[in-house]
């Protein structure tokens, strides 16, 4: 039997997301509260704030660009406090929001804006070029090239948004609803595109609505808007790009839902985080494993007091044990693991609180709504404790993709089950482990390798900093096997030797099948996307250079 949710059903406005954020009859919060702030800056916007220069940005689309119900808008840029409003004035436009990642080359933003149909580009200054040639390319009219933020120059001749606020005119223009909050789409989000072009992911209204509602349930009277130390309730210190789904649902979304304070960094730095923690009392953050890696070994932790912090979450990557507890120890920072996907709106499952340390290594429990269950390859569902893939399904789970009919029904059963691609099991209390993503096992002579837990052993090396497995092709053994990617940690060499002597570790704490028969490589650092993912297929691209190479030295 599909497993079900512990957690309470919260009753889920049947509403868009407009409606459902600032119409509502319950907010637990006043309206001159501060939500998003600028720690560089000092700028900041409260409640009211977001909401009138959302309504008047929505305005200004209409008055000067004729903004049509379904017309998207793309986002180019880092994170930024002006991204909120933004986002739901093209809501209250009847728009669609499609946020792209500032680090896209001209070719891969002018895709996604041909793939997305946008209709104008919303970016920063540092970006305007690229944002500029991508519309160019495309055909968007270089006037709907605009931009955000504090920077402002007239030698691009670009229209700030705020001049588009000013021109919004009249009071004939109205909102534009969602006439089905269920079909109609909010955004448009493209996944990492570890493999060939990035799929255009559509979240309908409900499908966010619903998300913000079943985080809110499980994070119930734990992360609250007013009280605590301060009297200011939790603030959250915000890094985790708004391009992705994991920042733009549980950072810009819940934040402004619960009323809780959101300290918005464009991008992250060690020690801009570490201070802002320490000056500015942040008691919650949303972390990937990387910057877990970094709290549990750099120095410069130990010259800040991150002790406000009461809980951290981890999501978008496998977290391994062997990293919670060793920040745990260093830092007495309990850190929680949630799951979730750009598919999923995202979040699906989390550890509750008082679970963190009973549970570590699981991704918690599923969040209200869903049903689940692990499949075998042959589709078959596998029962307690049995490791398949994952399947979920509930009104988080996505409409299809963007013009890949193929890719949507390979993706979504009929019955309505979204095929998650991730490899895990359940045990009998309910808790959810994924182990690794289908296609990132290594198969070697019929057995399966996880790649992310040989990672999550290495990482706890005291000589590394971080590690990367893939698994290549041996013709000699003619299977798959395991290599490491190591990157040192001062004062560890690079030779044949030390690299022995990290597979020899390794050897003494796994099954057999499980030993890194590919060896250990150094390297300077893992590749890595914006939420933290390891991008194996680099390092399979670096593993067959180097298979070659040791080729042609034989010749």
């Amino acid at each position: 039997m599909p497993s079900k949710s512990k957690y309470p059903n919260l009753p889920i406005p049947d509403v868009d997301l407009w409606a459902f954020l600032f119409e509502r009859k319950d907010k637990p919060y006043a309206d001159d509260k501060v939500i998003y702030f600028d720690p560089y800056t000092k700028r900041s916007y409260t409640y009211a704030q977001v909401k009138d220069v959302a309504i008047n940005f929505g305005k200004g689309l209409k008055a000067l660009w004729d903004w049509q119900k379904g017309d998207v808008l793309a986002l180019y840029t880092p994170n930024c406090i002006d991204t909120p409003a933004i986002t739901w004035g093209c809501h209250w436009a009847g728009g669609i929001l499609s946020p792209a990642n500032p680090n896209y080359t001209v070719e891969e933003l002018a895709f996604q804006l041909k793939d997305s149909g946008a209709k104008a580009v919303v970016t920063q200054l540092p970006f305007i070029k690229n944002a500029q040639e991508a519309a160019k390319q495309v055909g968007i009219p270089l006037d709907r090239v605009i931009v955000m933020g504090d920077q402002r120059d007239s030698t691009y001749q670009v229209k700030h948004f705020t001049s588009i606020i000013n021109t919004a005119g009249t009071s004939r223009w109205r909102r534009t609803k969602a006439t089905n909050p269920t079909e109609d789409l909010a955004f448009l989000v493209y996944s990492s595109g570890t493999t060939g072009h990035p799929k255009g992911v559509m979240l309908t209204h409900r499908n966010i609505v619903a998300n913000t509602m079943m985080i809110k349930a499980a994070e119930a009277g734990r992360l609250q808007p007013t009280g605590g130390p301060t009297g200011e309730g939790d603030k959250l210190l915000a890094f985790l790009p708004f391009f992705h789904i994991y920042g733009l649902t549980c950072l810009v979304h819940q934040s402004l839902y619960t009323g809780l304070q959101l300290v918005v960094m464009p991008k992250f730095d060690l020690e801009d985080f570490c201070r802002f923690i320490q000056d500015l009392k942040i008691t919650f953050a949303y972390v990937v494993p990387p910057i877990v890696l970094l709290l549990s070994k750099h120095p410069s932790i130990s010259k800040y007091d991150l002790s406000s912090i009461r809980m951290m979450n981890s999501g978008a990557a496998p977290l391994t044990k062997e990293l919670v507890e060793a920040v745990y120890s260093r830092l007495n920072i309990p850190v929680k693991q949630g799951y979730g996907l750009s598919e999923t709106s995202p979040t699906t499952h989390t550890q509750p609180w008082e679970d963190w340390d009973k549970t570590i290594g699981s991704v918690g429990t599923m969040l209200p709504y869903q049903t689940a269950k692990y499949m075998s390859a042959d589709e078959k569902e596998m029962p307690i404790g049995e490791v398949g893939e994952l399947w979920i399904k509930g009104p988080n789970v996505f409409k299809g993709y963007l013009n890949n009919p193929k890719g949507t029904a390979h993706a979504l059963t009929a019955d309505g089950y979204f095929k998650t691609g991730d490899v895990g099991y359940q045990d009998k209390d309910g808790n959810f482990y994924i182990t690794d993503r289908v296609k990132e096992l290594i198969k070697y002579k019929g057995f399966q390798v996880p790649p992310a837990e040989l990672e999550g052993i290495l990482v706890s090396h005291p000589k590394v900093l971080d590690a990367a497995v893939i698994g290549f092709y041996d013709k000699e053994q003619a299977t798959e096997i395991p290599r490491a990617y190591v990157v040192p940690r001062d004062g560890l060499g690079k030779t044949e030797q030390d690299a022995k002597e990290i597979a020899d570790w390794l050897s003494a704490k796994v099954t057999h099948h499980k030993k890194l028969r590919g060896g250990v490589r150094f390297v300077d650092e893992i590749p890595k996307s914006v939420s933290g993912k390891i991008l194996r297929r680099l390092l399979r691209v670096k593993a067959q250079e180097e298979e070659e190479s040791k080729a042609k030295a034989r010749l």
